[in-house]
């Protein structure tokens, strides 16, 4: 049963990851450079990670800076931010990529905590889901009746836990977004 809840807590911490990640990049008015994460360029016929092409920098609160390592593949970048769709323009000068990201209107600030919504309750769901799987595990051991019920007990309190989780997560997410 111990290796039951092990497992359990484990791929819940795994969910609340995917969470933090997926919240990151629901923008919130300001740079951030996990804003690119999603960024491939073709260098050289190959998709490789912005990450791995140039250094990533904000040199104000709304402007992110690409300076790539190799100068000959500033088209090719700048092609693969217009192809990532993450609505930003880039501004090509012929040695850096600047992109601006604009002010967020009111009306795209609750979109975003919307969207932050459903990411959160998605979340909660693979929780849910977790928690049916780790309750299953549980009825199939063949020991007494007492102890599969503590163990779904047990399995009950870590959903608690995580979802309260998840809560927070969005609460904080929520304030930096409808903060101007």
């Amino acid at each position: 049963m111990d290796d039951i809840l092990l497992e359990t807590e484990t791929r819940m911490e795994s969910a609340i990851e995917s969470l933090e990640k997926r919240l990151t990049n629901i923008r919130a008015g300001r740079a951030n450079p996990s804003m690119l994460d999603g960024v491939v360029v073709n260098y050289y016929g190959v998709e490789t990670p912005l990450k791995q092409l140039a250094n990533i920098s904000i040199p104000e609160a709304r402007q992110l800076c690409i300076k790539p390592f190799d100068r000959g593949c500033l088209n090719a970048i700048e092609k693969g931010i217009y192809e990532a769709n993450i609505g930003l323009t880039p501004n090509n000068n012929g040695e850096i990529i600047i992109l601006n990201i604009p002010a967020l209107t009111e009306e795209t600030r609750r979109e975003y905590v919307k969207q932050a919504k459903n990411v959160a309750e998605e979340a909660k769901i693979a929780l849910r889901n977790i928690r049916q799987d780790a309750n299953n595990e549980a009825k199939k051991l063949e020991v007494p009746e007492d102890d599969i019920k503590y163990c779904t007990e047990e399995i009950q309190e870590l959903i608690n836990k995580y979802n309260k989780i998840v809560d927070e997560k969005l609460s904080i997410k929520e304030k930096e977004l409808l903060s101007v």
